[in-house]
């Protein structure tokens, strides 16, 4: 989904935007088609709030590399602190499970 997101801002930047939709909407329904059937499997031990954490966990976890060294982004430590607010954030959804 990241790429599908933030990959047309590299590579059809100078396109319409109709364009950016269209190829990422293809690329995003193919993540879907994953997706849907692993939040299903997924709630069968999880409520959905802690698919939700575990889902941005692993946002996170593919966007950070992503953004440094696919798009060229600057490392920030501020990163840090918002992958330690994160991990905060799992240790309070799974703690009673």
């Amino acid at each position: 989904m990241t790429f599908a997101w933030y990959g047309h801002l590299k590579h059809l930047a100078a396109k319409p935007w109709i364009i950016a939709v269209i190829v990422s909407w293809s690329i995003a329904f193919f993540e879907y088609l994953l997706q849907v059937p692993a939040n299903r499997l997924g709630h069968t031990t999880m409520d959905v709030a802690q698919l939700k954490i575990l889902q941005e966990v692993i946002t996170l976890l593919v966007f950070v590399p992503f953004s440094i060294m696919y798009m060229k982004e600057q490392f920030r430590t501020d990163y840090i602190w918002a992958g330690l607010c994160i991990v905060g954030a799992v240790y309070f959804a799974f703690r009673g499970a």
